[in-house]
């Protein structure tokens, strides 16, 4: 379904506004004029915040939440259609619309957006960009996947024609989007619920590109396998970035890398050296999303002293390799890996990092992930000594029984690993403070609640 935000009189409500991308759209509209409300299902620090700002939050959906006179209502795709005020909104005939389409839509008012996309990386290489376009002085909007520190949330309203935003392929969300700039950083198998195989995946990416707006620009990986499939017929202009692929527009060189796993390189576009950058945080697979970031920059002929400054300023956001403290003589990291390509990284930037042993303690993400991937996960954990597996996050799916975390354990224990199951937090905790010893590496790693257990080892 179209929808037209010209009009900012228009009153918009969102069921589930305390969710993170929710209420950042919240945010913004607010800020522009229009008229919301919402509600959610408890209040948080969110939802507080959002009162402070002049937004009616009600606690609790119920039917009578939805005023007459309402002219849009957004959901997100964890309100099922019995939802009362989906109900009540339909029997109103008010517009139900996706939270994907609304961003979409608010994504149409900015000549300037950029939108980055990838089944790994989406979240850092939009904070790369955002720090750039910030560090330019262009005052951007900005809309992220997580706590980015240099604007305090997810969410920053700025008063330009420049808009960064975060593009998610599930549920073929991002094809809602339009932006000028397009970012494809990566193409792997995941999402199998719903993509079914990897081809659908790169056809809806191939879609993602085809809707770049008239005169934009495609930023893609030319790492990606057969990439030039992805591109094929699009009108945009394309810039090719990577450092392992024989001719990309834009390549690190003099790649080095430093002992807390941090690396440095030169920048080259077009065989023209253009600055050297220093990245504040770890892992070889950030050099190749700092590129991305370089070559979206360039679209907009930003100079290259406020692209190395910004890549420079970036320290990371929540959950992406994110320092937690320390108990002990054991240095704690929480990481939102979920995928085995992401584990695979995340635990190759950990190998750079001086230490004794790496741990690390893996919550699978939902029960399709680990049995359409096992035998990748199971070759990902090659780079960490300990290996704890933890019960599967269930998130929005049921235990069907075809999978468990016994399995995942026992499949990396057959090349050789040390791996074991611990189902729960508790007893994880514990076997961590009777065999971790100083000097040694901890990283709790997925998409569900395990960074409680570093956060509780931490605070002991």
């Amino acid at each position: 379904m179209d929808i037209n935000l010209e009009n900012n009189s228009q009153h918009i409500h969102f069921i589930g506004i305390g969710g993170i991308s929710m209420s950042g759209l919240a945010e913004i509209l607010n800020f522009e004029g229009f008229k919301i409300s919402g509600s959610d299902i408890k209040d948080t620090d969110i939802t507080e915040s959002l009162k402070k700002q002049g937004i009616k939050v009600t606690i609790g959906q119920k039917a009578e939440n939805i005023e007459e006179g309402t002219d849009i209502v957004v959901y997100t795709a964890a309100v099922k259609d019995d939802n009362p005020e989906i109900v009540a909104s339909k029997a109103l005939g008010i517009p139900v619309i996706e939270r994907a389409t609304l961003l979409g839509a608010i994504m149409d008012r900015y000549k300037n957006s950029i939108a980055v996309s990838g089944t790994h990386g989406k979240t850092t290489t939009t904070s790369m960009i955002s720090e750039i376009v910030m560090c330019a002085g262009l005052d951007p909007t900005i809309t992220v996947g997580g706590i980015l520190k240099s604007i305090g949330g997810n969410i920053r309203v700025g008063s330009s024609d420049y808009f960064v935003a975060e593009a998610c392929e599930y549920f073929d969300s991002f094809l809602h989007f339009k932006p000028y700039v397009g970012v494809v950083l990566t193409i792997d198998a995941d999402h199998l619920d719903y993509f079914k195989n990897l081809e659908n995946i790169r056809r809806s990416f191939h879609k993602f590109a085809e809707n770049i707006a008239e005169g934009g620009a495609l930023v893609i990986n030319a790492d990606i396998p057969n990439y030039k499939e992805i591109i094929s017929g699009l009108k945009p202009r394309i810039i090719t970035y990577g450092s392992r692929s024989l001719t990309p527009d834009v390549r690190a060189e003099a790649i080095k890398v430093s002992s807390d796993g941090a690396y440095s390189f030169d920048v080259y576009y077009h065989d023209s050296l253009e600055c050297r950058v220093s990245l504040k945080i770890p892992g070889r697979h950030n050099v190749d999303n700092a590129l991305a970031a370089f070559a979206a920059a360039k679209v907009f002929d930003i100079d290259n002293k406020y692209i190395a400054e910004g890549l420079e300023r970036y320290t990371g956001t929540d959950r992406r390799f994110q320092y937690k403290g320390k108990f002990g003589g054991v240095t704690v990291i929480d990481d939102y890996a979920h995928h085995p390509t992401e584990v695979k990284a995340t635990l190759a930037a950990a190998k750079n990092i001086e230490k004794n042993k790496l741990w690390c303690v893996f919550q699978p993400h939902t029960y399709s992930r680990t049995y359409n991937l096992l035998d990748d996960f199971a070759k990902a954990f090659d780079d960490a000594d300990k290996i704890i597996i933890a019960d599967i996050y269930a998130a929005r799916e049921k235990d069907t029984g075809l999978i468990n975390s016994s399995v995942l354990a026992e499949r990396i224990r057959q090349r050789g690993k040390d791996a074991i199951y611990i189902g729960d937090f508790p007893a994880i905790k514990e076997y961590i403070r009777q065999n971790c010893s100083d000097g040694d590496l901890l990283i709790t790693m997925g998409a569900g609640d395990v960074y409680l257990i570093g956060e509780d080892l931490v605070k002991e």
